[in-house]
């Protein structure tokens, strides 16, 4: 459940027991958990509220249909078990007795009737409430708060076998003690029911929550966005230590499907869940999906890796620059790695046997997951990631890696200003491009050739060789291009086409390779002195919803949020954001400063409210606010941009999560030169 747009939400237990609330001796109480032989995997199926919410469309049929295409579509094969519903599933009122009552409108036959389909298909069935007197959907249904016992016998009786437990209106009551208590009333139903912790990572559940549940949030609510996705990845991963057969860290479900995203993104998106050994529970309607949907959920060899059973959560051993490198052991010696770019630029990175823990062999066979083609490496291994891409691996120690063609990874880029920028390419000017062949393995190929096509009325020529007889093992080779755009070239973004071809010794026919990388042609730079909102960005990003043009951000749709006001001054004009937020602006090196009047909007202030600014001309960070709360007063922002061919304005979340990070950036000005 979304606990940032409830008005039902409390404040964090953390500044609740700071106020005086004591903690229940119940919450002291130490209990171990048995070993009950559940959740010894990820677990794995489907959840309808990413995808429906509380609209009319979540209802029995639709739960039924789920289960149904479970079985049809081979996801109960490829290991989804457990069919769950969310929040609106019951009564606003319990009845005479106490008990909770389902909709009879959404589920005319109940809940008991759902949960038997559902069984009847092979599958399980699972059940959401809250651990307060409420639940996290603003008309508030029944929560389980001082209700354990009941619900858990109700919930037994219907057939449930996974209980996600909310965080929503708990009163203050300590949270170690809400979901201890749950527990207990689970486990005295004796009934194997997995237990799933919903409180959104606020009380560090990884610390104390093992032997409460099976299962907890490392994170607030993801969305259908990139921004989300990366955000609730990035602090997920830091926590691999505390996940294992029976306890995962849980950075909620898949968004894979719902359309907020691309299909490359979501291929990151299912692949960093996987390595991260993350629970994975579909979000989107199935009745709905497209075949490129089913694909990526239906990956067997990835979900192999989530699912492993020797159930380690896969670890960062680099990330350079938005560049990720996440490795998990696996049962019986193999290592799975996932190569990870988060920026908006491609990138070619590797990673050797040494990295990996697989020691000094003479060889290794690399199984591309998303591919489906095997190859062998010396002991590195390469990969040429798209923009938000990632490339993911299984790799073991192998005698026979001759037996196998040689990696060889092709790829092309051009000249950044700074790691993540756009590859601007200004009207009238030459831009570099690189074109690169490497070979990790241990045998040559041969008749290697790169080419590179540029737009009509572009030209690109090579600048060193483009071609050679032979590239042995463990090598490679490149070409650099220089790429003449003309004067009058319209902005907007275009393609540039590398193609190669080389011969590999265990392949008969020649291999043919194409990437395209883009050139982004920027509109004129800015002159005078102007309001940065009435300028056109080259890209922004925001944490929830758009960044908003003189207004605050709303975290849904654009135009939501209304006035940009700070500790009671409206301003008129400026940028409306959520962190983490990015927006970046072509400068053309016209431009000398920026200034702005910043701090957290009036309407979302929150005790939870902690951000930074920055400001960045090209790669130098020319501002940095440091922490800014919702209880400090409206700062005043100046930055010199000068000679910057780009400028940055970045919000950055403050550490404890950004559900409350609503950064105005009020009066926000941008001077320049005239001429």
């Amino acid at each position: 459940m979304d606990q940032r747009r409830s008005k039902w939400r409390t404040a964090a237990v953390a500044v609740l027991i700071t106020a005086g609330v004591l903690v229940p001796p119940a919450a002291q109480a130490q209990h171990v958990r048995k070993d009950d032989g559940l959740a010894l995997t990820p677990p794995m199926g489907f959840n309808n509220w990413n995808s429906t919410h509380c609209r009319d469309e979540f209802d029995e049929a639709m739960v039924k249909g789920i289960a149904d295409l479970f079985v049809a579509k081979g996801l109960k094969d490829a290991g989804y078990q457990y069919v769950n519903i969310d929040d609106c599933w019951a009564l606003p009122d319990r009845d005479g007795g106490g008990d909770l009552v389902p909709d009879p409108a959404r589920f005319p036959n109940g809940i008991k009737h759902v949960a038997d389909y559902v069984h009847g298909k092979g599958l399980k069935f699972g059940l959401y409430t809250s651990a307060g007197t409420k639940t996290c959907d603003s008309d508030g249904f029944p929560g389980g708060l001082d209700h354990e016992e009941q619900d858990a016998r109700l919930f037994a009786s219907w057939g449930v076998d996974y209980l996600k437990y909310d965080n929503c209106n708990n009163q203050g009551v300590d949270a170690r003690y809400r979901y201890t208590k749950m527990r207990d009333a689970l486990e005295a139903t004796g009934r194997e029911i997995v237990f799933s912790i919903c409180e959104w990572g606020e009380n560090k559940p990884w610390e104390w929550a093992r032997d409460v549940g099976h299962l907890w949030r490392t994170t607030g609510d993801i969305s259908d966005s990139w921004d989300s996705m990366l955000s609730i990845a990035k602090r997920n991963m830091e926590l691999d230590r505390h996940a294992g057969p029976g306890h995962w860290n849980d950075p909620d479900m898949l968004e894979v499907g719902n359309g907020g995203m691309t299909d490359v993104e979501y291929r990151s998106h299912f692949s960093l869940w996987a390595i991260m050994a993350a629970p994975l529970l579909i979000g989107s309607d199935l009745r709905k999906a497209t075949p490129e949907t089913f694909a990526i959920l239906e990956n067997r060899e990835v979900i192999a890796v989530d699912q492993d059973a020797l159930g380690v959560q896969g670890k960062v051993v680099r990330n350079d620059g938005g560049t990720h490198v996440l490795v998990k052991p696996l049962s019986g010696g193999d290592r799975a790695v996932l190569l990870f770019n988060e920026n908006d630029s491609p990138v070619t990175t590797s990673v050797t046997a040494a990295e990996l823990g697989l020691g000094n062999a003479t060889g290794y066979r690399v199984r591309d997951l998303w591919a489906k083609t095997t190859t062998h490496t010396a002991g590195s291994i390469t990969a040429a990631l798209p923009p938000h891409g990632s490339a993911m691996f299984r790799v073991s120690a192998a005698n026979d890696w001759y037996r196998y063609p040689p990696a060889v990874t092709t790829a092309a880029s051009g000249e950044l200003l700074y790691p993540g920028a756009l590859p601007i390419a200004p009207p009238g000017r030459s831009v570099t491009y690189t074109t690169s062949v490497t070979n990790d393995g241990r045998l040559p190929v041969s008749g290697v050739r790169a080419r590179l096509g540029v737009p009509r009325g572009w030209t690109a020529k090579a600048t060193t060789p483009s071609s050679t007889a032979v590239l042995s093992g463990q090598k490679a080779f490149t070409t650099t291009w220089q790429v003449q755009v003309p004067a009058d070239a319209v902005e907007g973004r275009f393609p540039i086409e590398a193609s190669f071809t080389f011969h590999s010794p265990n392949e008969r026919a020649p291999v043919h390779r194409k990437h395209s990388v883009e050139a982004y042609v920027p509109g004129a730079a800015p002159k005078g002195d102007q309001f940065v909102s009435d300028l056109k960005w080259l890209r922004g990003t925001n944490g929830w919803g758009p960044v908003e043009v003189d207004a605050t951000n709303g975290e849904t749709a654009a135009g939501d949020g209304g006035p940009i006001t700070i500790r009671g001054t409206v301003f008129a004009k400026g940028l409306g954001t959520h962190a983490p937020a990015q927006i970046e602006y072509y400068t053309g090196g016209n431009c000398s400063a920026v200034t702005a009047t910043v701090g957290i909007d009036d309407r979302k202030a929150d005790p939870a409210s902690l951000v930074s600014y920055e400001v960045w001309a090209d790669g130098r960070l020319v501002h940095d606010s440091g922490p800014v709360t919702a209880t400090d007063a409206a700062r005043p922002l100046a930055a010199d941009v000068s000679q910057a061919v780009v400028v940055r304005l970045v919000v950055r979340d403050g550490g404890n999560g950004n559900a409350y990070d609503h950064a105005d950036w009020g009066d926000l000005r941008i001077t320049c030169r005239s001429a």
